[in-house]
């Protein structure tokens, strides 16, 4: 083994490990397949069909690389949920490595950047969901802005080089690119930016034309798709579709409910101390080492010496693979490169502490938009515990052991407890179980019963597993009070195929309350119907008319 290939072999054993672990998980039927992850699907599918959409459907914020990636396995293994998941995993690899690559870029240990590596590796489950089951852009989200803060931190170590042009241009690039994937990526992009603004006020214009430049091109496909409607684009950027999730009716009250949903239930998600989906998670007493631990680095990262951020770095033996101008030997740090890249990690959790706090996005109980937090926790933590071991010994390893133990056990516990599994899902209403799609599907092919209208939950679900022969458009309330948002029917073709079918069937999920509305609005009509209850679903067929939901009044807008 050459010595090149011995010093990666650690990197890629933790790499190995984070696809292994996820890999068992699709093994065991661990995650709920959703209709948030049919629309990606169905968008792939598409895709190769000659489509060529600019946003996630019925989106103008949400930038549909991912479709893209998608489409490209599906063109390669075929059309399946799982090939979709490996792209993620795949994806998912690639951030491992550049959350090593970021914390070898600020603390220039190679033991702290492994230990980086190893928490991605064996993360919370909240992190663990998001970059496996796609949601069209979580995984692009975060591995496209660790590029951006990975690429900062180059470019402010390596001026004095002619490369640095092009790498201001790719620099650039990933800023607009990250742009049209998802908004959330701005926790990254605008710390790095303003860092690196600071820290190179004085070194020339020419960079900073380039990155506009490389902006405009990442960027285009968010400008092109909304050319017409950029008003409203911006304002679903800032969170106008979320924006009944939780409010209090004026600006103070919103703040403050989102601050406490920040440190009540997303901070919790983030740390793996409950699930996602719900209020519960491991037992409490299993939480009390990881929290320590947690907590110490927080008061570790506070209290840390900052010293100045100054743009000249120090003299030194350079460690391999750094370039010129970095100066650091063998584990001692470039004080000046350190502590700003300190900074830019306490950046990224401050700017997406304000954007919750001031955004609708304040009031998703979930945690999800907590994602780009995992990377200045991440190398934080492992900076604590090579701190820890200079003080204990290998004492650290234990408490790292402790972390990766309960994160892994809090995955196993949510993949066991299936239904509902690892799940996107948070209200019960909406988890659908899919041991009866298959029975669902049979038996509307045998009653006639291919066109018709279902809820957001179903419909999409429905049509990706029958291979777009069964068509329920997203017209039925899915919610217990009956609201219900035209959004919900992402994609207006299958419109058109169900009001030119002679007839239609509805299908709920989960909604009694709902049934016995359908009931009762079809007699007052003069509209007979047959009832089947299939598992979740519950189906009416055999209308002795086609009758839409708006004839019937069924929602609340």
């Amino acid at each position: 083994m050459t010595t090149a290939l011995r010093k990666a072999a650690p990197l890629i054993a933790i790499v190995a490990l984070a696809i292994v672990l996820r890999l068992v998980l699709l093994a065991v039927n661990a995650f709920s397949f959703n209709s948030d992850e049919a629309v990606l699907t169905l968008m792939a599918r598409h895709i190769l069909q000659g489509e060529r959409p600019a946003f996630f459907y019925g989106q103008t914020y949400m930038g549909s690389l991912d479709a893209y990636l998608v489409a490209g396995a599906f063109a390669l293994a075929g059309e399946s949920i799982l090939v979709e998941r490996l792209v993620q995993v795949m994806l998912y690899a690639v951030i491992v490595l550049v959350g090593y690559g970021v914390a070898r870029r600020i603390t220039g240990n190679r033991h702290t950047a492994l230990m980086t590596a190893l928490l991605y590796a064996v993360p919370p489950v909240l992190l663990t969901l998001y970059t496996t089951v796609s949601q069209g852009g979580h995984v692009e989200m975060l591995l496209v802005g660790s590029l951006v803060v990975w690429l900062g931190l180059y470019l402010e170590s390596d001026t004095a080089r002619m490369s640095s042009r092009l790498m201001w241009l790719a620099w650039g690039l990933l800023v607009g690119l990250e742009f049209w994937i998802w908004g959330l990526g701005l926790a990254f992009t605008v710390p790095t930016a303003l860092w690196l603004l600071w820290r190179m006020r004085v070194r020339g214009w020419r960079g900073y034309l380039l990155a506009a430049l490389g902006f405009a091109l990442g960027s285009a496909p968010w400008w092109l798709g909304n050319f017409r409607t950029v008003n409203l684009a911006v304002m679903e950027l800032l969170g106008q579709r979320v924006a009944g999730t939780a409010t209090t009716g004026n600006l103070f009250g919103n703040v403050a409910l989102r601050i406490f949903n920040f440190i009540v239930l997303g901070l919790p998600a983030l740390l793996g101390l409950r699930f996602p989906w719900s209020a519960q998670g491991l037992p409490l007493w299993l939480a009390v080492l990881p929290l320590v631990l947690y907590l110490g680095t927080l008061g570790y990262a506070l209290r840390k010496p900052v010293g100045r951020l100054q743009a000249t770095p120090l003299k030194g033996v350079l460690s391999p693979g750094y370039p010129s101008g970095v100066g650091i030997a063998g584990d001692k740090r470039s004080e000046p490169v350190a502590e700003a890249g300190r900074w830019l990690m306490w950046g990224i959790g401050v700017t997406l502490f304000v954007g919750f706090a001031l955004t609708p996005f304040g009031g998703d109980p979930t945690g999800r938009y907590f994602q780009p937090l995992y990377l200045p926790l991440f190398v934080f933590t492992a900076d604590a515990l090579k701190a820890l071991r200079e003080r204990v010994g290998r004492w650290a390893w234990l408490m790292l052991a402790v972390v990766l133990i309960f994160n892994l056990v809090g995955t196993v516990q949510a993949a066991l407890t299936n239904p509902p599994g690892i799940t996107t899902q948070f209200e019960t209403i909406t988890d659908v179980n899919p041991r009866y799609d298959a029975e669902l599907m049979d038996f509307l092919r045998a009653n006639g019963g291919t066109r018709g209208y279902g809820s957001y939950w179903a419909s999409f679900r429905i049509a990706f597993l029958s291979n777009e022969e069964i068509i329920l458009i997203a017209r039925l309330p899915y919610k217990a009070d009956l609201r219900y948002t035209p959004r919900d029917d992402r994609y207006a073709p299958y419109g058109k195929l169900v009001e030119e079918s002679g007839s239609v069937v509805y299908v709920t999920t989960n909604h009694p309350v709902l049934d016995e509305l359908l009931r009762e609005r079809f007699s007052s009509r003069g509209v007979t119907f047959s009832e089947k209850q299939i598992g979740d679903y519950h189906v009416f067929y055999n209308l002795s008319r086609q009758v839409t939901p708006d004839e019937l009044d069924i929602v609340r807008k």
